[in-house]
């Protein structure tokens, strides 16, 4: 895709966000499949082309509960998948996933801003008001960055996923738009540091 035919949905300053295209799908079944990547994630059991070919079928007929991006530097280069799961809105709630799938990007920062710019556009543009995330409890990173984005640890289900012989608890977060804020408006200023965490 050239640079004046890009499509950008939301942008920020080190990552945009923009809508899963089919061309994409052969990307996101080797990162899905890696089993490095695939250690943080709820799936456990081999994903083809023909399955994520399914998958974005589907998401087209759940764009009101179901929104999916990738992930991609500024320069275009794809790294990740990021969306909004379950919307309910009446409630007003929903929940993220997410992964970064070129592991030399991991803990750069670059998860952070994409989670950032999910929560402004779910906050501001589809007027929720709290979203909800999970992680296993051995990933301090990604728990780490949600904590970076306003989430407080909601919970946890004592040994509820198994993984490399053993059992884990699997940690519930969650931030509201009024948590968020503040910490967005910062994010948006140039000397915004992420409070350590």
């Amino acid at each position: 895709m050239t640079q004046e035919n890009r499509v950008v949905f939301l942008k920020g300053k080190k990552v945009n966000l923009r809508p899963v295209m089919k061309a994409d799908l052969p990307l996101i079944t080797r990162w899905i499949n890696d089993p490095e990547v695939r250690y943080f994630l709820a799936n456990v059991v081999p994903q083809s082309l023909e399955d994520e070919e399914a998958w974005l079928a589907g998401l087209s007929k759940k764009k009101d509960t179901h929104v999916v991006f990738v992930i991609e530097k500024a320069d275009g280069q794809p790294i990740g998948v990021m969306g909004l799961h379950g919307i309910h809105h009446v409630d007003r709630t929903a929940t993220t996933g997410s992964f970064i799938g070129e592991k030399e990007y991991w803990g750069k920062g670059l998860g952070t801003e994409a989670k950032f710019l999910l929560l402004d556009y779910a906050f501001d543009t589809l007027n929720l008001r709290k979203i909800c995330s999970e992680a296993l409890a051995f990933n301090e990173r990604s728990i780490r960055y949600s904590l970076r984005c306003g989430y407080k640890e909601e919970g946890r289900l004592k040994d509820h996923i198994f993984r490399n012989g053993k059992f884990h608890d699997k940690v519930l977060l969650a931030v509201f738009r009024e948590d968020f804020v503040p910490i967005w408006e910062k994010h948006q200023s140039e000397e915004y540091q992420a409070p350590s965490v």
